[in-house]
């Protein structure tokens, strides 16, 4: 099983492609709680060179308040993290979490319902950046 879902775009630019994930993001119920930059993380802390990559933390709050309700330590798993990286000028990918992956290492029905819900729509989010773009 892959631990995530992913698109690849071309023709747009590094910050396009946020706006873009982030407005998919939101109209399958997700807010961006966090915005990591790990380019420039990595140049601060290391002095690191490394392709444009921010990881945005969505949270739907809806379905995180069930899932911690089914199971109060899933929050060591929230939120979920998508991933925009530009590797190639041009070519950036957008990769979500799959939470019935993750998922799978606790045991408990409940939350496996969750967890298909927020993957399907976070499936959703993905063909959505690939058909608008």
């Amino acid at each position: 099983m892959t631990y995530y879902h992913n698109t690849v775009l071309d023709g747009l630019s590094f910050e396009e492609a946020i706006l873009k994930t982030t407005e998919a993001l939101k109209k399958e119920g997700f807010g961006v709680l966090t915005e990591i930059d790990i380019k420039a993380t990595l140049k601060k802390k290391l002095d690191v060179d490394f392709h444009n990559y921010k990881i945005l933390g969505a949270c739907n709050p809806g379905f995180a308040h069930k899932a911690l309700l089914a199971e109060d330590k899933i929050g060591t798993m929230l939120p979920c993290n998508v991933i925009v990286q530009e590797k190639e000028d041009g070519f950036i990918e957008v990769s979500a979490v799959d939470p019935m992956a993750s998922m799978q290492a606790v045991i408990n029905q409940d939350l496996m319902g969750i967890a298909d819900e927020v993957s399907e729509k976070l499936k959703r989010v993905i063909k959505e950046i690939h058909m608008n773009h």
